[in-house]
């Protein structure tokens, strides 16, 4: 009989949380995690791109969220300032201040969603020759 009490409490209890906020999906307690970018993870290109775009899964906070550039030697790339999309609060532009030499670059970025999470990763494209 004990048993059977405590499996109907957390099953009510279950139930009730399931219902508790109308409308609230799951993902608004998710962090924004980088969902793809141009150019793309990994990928190698044959022209230098003058703008990076970097799409999250959640929509970010501009004034908290950045990207910088280097070569895979670890030397800086000029770019401009880091700006959320207008249309598409989940994404983020940045321009590079150079055309980009055939080489391999890493992207350093960091987001802080509309969640007030913070969350930051790297990546690495290349350009060919």
């Amino acid at each position: 009989m004990k048993i059977l009490r405590m499996t109907f409490a957390a099953a009510a209890f279950a139930g009730a949380t399931a219902f508790a906020a109308p409308g609230f999906t799951g993902s608004a307690w998710a962090h924004a995690f980088l969902d793809h970018a141009a150019p793309s993870v990994g990928s190698t290109s044959q022209g230098a791109p003058g703008e990076l775009t970097l799409s999250f899964t959640q929509n970010i906070v501009a004034a908290f969220s950045g990207v910088s550039v280097t070569s895979a030697a670890g030397a800086s790339i000029p770019a401009g300032k880091t700006r959320v999309d207008s249309s598409d609060p989940a994404t983020l532009h940045v321009s590079l201040g150079r055309k980009l030499a055939p080489g391999t670059y890493v992207v350093h970025w960091h987001v802080v969603s509309v969640d007030t999470h913070h969350t930051s990763g790297s990546y690495k494209f290349t350009i060919a020759p």
